[in-house]
């Protein structure tokens, strides 16, 4: 279970099957939406602000009750095509949430007469909740992009709109001082320990631990194909991940299961994994993600460039791995420039005092 809680949301554990997979929901006025993901993520945030802030309209299905060039129309087409088809459930669901609303406003005009003006005035309207309007806006880029493609219009009005600016930096970046605190806790041969190196020296999400087993170790690399991107990654074992491994008996496929001995999914693992850094009295903000992130900082202070990064955690895009380059490069020149200066001050320090008992 999430130690997190939000209004209107309702959880509990689906044991059926002998799992034990965590399940949310959004319930108001009747109405029960399921939300991906777990609380704290970005597509569990993003579905609760819309549920929270906007009345999510009832899915309207089939494309008999749109008009043909319409908004509506679209949206119909779009939910239909391979584009939206091949996206993880979970994806959809989010997608659907935002667009249906749309669909709800502004289903009925034509998508040939939306300009960019009508984007940015919408975009306006949603300015109190920046991270969930950069996300409406991303959907709106990507709608447009598709209309573009199929014909409905010939040119893309998003182009040019740019996203609003956020306070936010996302998950937590584990401290150096925080993993001591965990270590310290749950010692090498328990399954939180294991849990929390496998997160920390592979660098990958949640979704690709629980996935992790013996088979996927072959000599001294491990073989990682990753559940959201769909990249396959050979990531060097690291000895300390190796050493863990060894002193943590498994008799089952994953190296981590739950305790009626089944595989966790992603969200069931975020809830345990977060139990675990409450019983070591870490703070809230120390979640799974924040070691995929703690890992790629590492690499960054150890002088690895973006691309190298990249090439562990397998993010398809350089803009969250510079940030940390950025950031390591920063401090790392810092403390040089400063030692250059003292380097220098102290050498004239030692001129002056030798001219003048040179003069005595």
């Amino acid at each position: 279970m999430s130690g997190i809680r939000l209004k209107y949301v309702h959880q509990w554990v689906d044991k059926r099957d002998g799992g034990a997979k965590a399940r949310f929901y959004f319930r108001r006025h009747g109405r029960r939406v399921p939300l991906p993901g777990l609380p704290g993520s970005a597509e569990f945030m993003t579905a609760y602000q819309f549920a929270l802030t906007e009345q999510l309209p009832q899915p309207q299905i089939g494309a008999s009750r749109t008009k043909p060039g319409s908004i509506s129309a679209l949206i119909v087409t779009y939910f239909g095509s391979p584009k939206f088809l091949s996206l993880k459930p979970a994806t959809q669901q989010t997608y659907r949430l935002i667009l249906q609303k749309f669909r709800a406003e502004h289903g009925n005009k034509p998508v040939a007469l939306l300009t960019h003006k009508h984007i940015n005035a919408m975009l306006a309207q949603r300015v109190t909740t920046p991270a969930a309007a950069n996300h409406w806006l991303r959907l709106m880029k990507m709608l447009m992009a598709f209309a573009v493609t199929e014909g409905w219009r010939k040119d893309d009005p998003s182009i040019g709109i740019e996203r609003l600016k956020t306070d936010s930096a996302g998950f937590h970046t584990w401290s150096e001082g925080e993993i001591a605190i965990f270590e310290a806790k749950h010692p090498v041969g328990s399954k939180a320990r294991l849990a929390f190196a496998l997160l920390l020296y592979t660098a990958q999400r949640r979704s690709d631990v629980v996935k992790m087993g013996r088979q996927h170790v072959r000599g001294d690399v491990v073989h990682v194909r990753q559940q959201k991107t769909g990249a396959m990654l050979a990531i060097p074992l690291h000895p300390a991940l190796a050493a863990i491994i060894e002193a943590t008996p498994s008799k089952h496929l994953t190296f981590l299961v739950t305790e009626y001995g089944q595989p966790f999914t992603a969200a069931g693992f975020g809830g345990w994994f977060q139990a675990r850094c409450d019983e070591a009295g870490l703070p809230k903000h120390c979640r799974a993600h924040g070691l995929r992130k703690a890992a790629c900082r590492r690499l960054a202070e150890a002088g690895c460039s973006a691309n190298v990064i990249a090439s562990i955690s397998g993010h398809t895009t350089l803009r969250e791995v510079e940030r940390y380059t950025r950031a390591a490069d920063q401090e790392r020149m810092a403390r040089e420039g400063m030692a250059a200066i003292t380097r220098t001050k102290t050498g004239n320090g030692a001129r002056r005092v030798a001219k003048s008992n040179k003069k005595s």
